[in-house]
């Protein structure tokens, strides 16, 4: 009498004999999950329960899932970057004192020009086109591409300097306005990466970004404009008063101005 086979539907193992066994000896699968196999027949049935189902399904949907975020994101992409720029001239346009619901159309109409300065002379070298509109000035300044952008507000001449720098828990932003004299602040807007909310996060918020207002930003020929300990800058024409309880974002502020400010000396102090 020919012996028969089982098959083993968790594991495949396969056993010879009159019965499948009472217990799988390699998976311990009880008998219930054998099923018999059919001499001279192949057995075509797919086994779902099985490690290698399990290691190639999981691979094919990995593929499957990767290629579907790869063609949306290709799709976006152009969507995104676009998104990016009008979000960062809204950043310019807050530090000018201008809320924008259309920033496209009211970048073009505030900011006349966006321009290079040498930092050596403080004079200007180029001009940049509209379509090489840049996103991250940290990296343009790293590159000695030092921007400007002239603006004009009611008739009255502004420059806006990008700033750029690190916080409690990560990075910091930020542009300062100034008048015609290139001195005195017209305005700033600073924003954060990951500062904490109701402390550092504070800098973002108007009460302290209106401090800035007015104050002066060279005292003999050197960075004087700074953020000090809350509380310590009344009277000065230069200081402002930090975060209370974000000592260190606040630091980072300060820190910011004096080593992005520091670039423009030539610039902020050519007549």
């Amino acid at each position: 009498m020919a012996t028969r086979k089982f098959r083993c539907k968790v594991c495949g193992y396969v056993h010879e004999g009159d019965s499948a066994p009472d217990k799988c000896p390699v998976c311990q699968a009880p008998a219930s999950e054998f099923e018999e196999v059919t001499e001279g027949k192949p057995d075509k049935k797919l086994n779902t329960n099985s490690n290698t189902y399990t290691i190639v399904y999981a691979a094919v949907m990995v593929i499957v899932v990767a290629f579907l975020l790869a063609f949306v994101n290709s799709g976006l992409r152009d969507k995104q970057d676009e998104n990016i720029r009008l979000d960062t001239k809204k950043q310019i346009l807050s530090s000018l004192g201008i809320t924008s619901d259309n920033a496209g159309a009211d970048y073009d109409r505030y900011v006349k020009r966006d321009v290079l300065i040498d930092p050596a002379t403080g004079m200007e070298t180029e001009e940049v086109p509209a379509a090489d509109f840049s996103t991250n000035y940290d990296n343009e300044a790293k590159a000695g591409r030092l921007h400007v952008f002239v603006c004009d507000v009611d008739g009255e001449t502004k420059y806006v300097i990008p700033v750029n720098g690190a916080g409690l828990w990560g990075a910091i932003w930020g542009y300062v306005a100034l008048d015609a004299d290139k001195q005195t602040v017209y305005g700033t807007y600073f924003s954060h990466a990951s500062e904490t909310p109701g402390l550092g996060a504070e800098i973002a918020g108007e009460a302290f970004q209106d401090q800035f207002n007015g104050k002066k930003v060279m005292d003999g020929g050197n960075v004087a404009l700074s953020v000090v300990k809350h509380g310590t800058s009344e009277g000065s024409e230069f200081k402002v008063d930090g975060i209370s309880g974000g000592t260190i974002t606040s630091d980072g502020v300060n820190n910011m101005l004096h080593t992005c400010l520091h670039n423009y000396v030539n610039f902020l102090t050519a007549k």
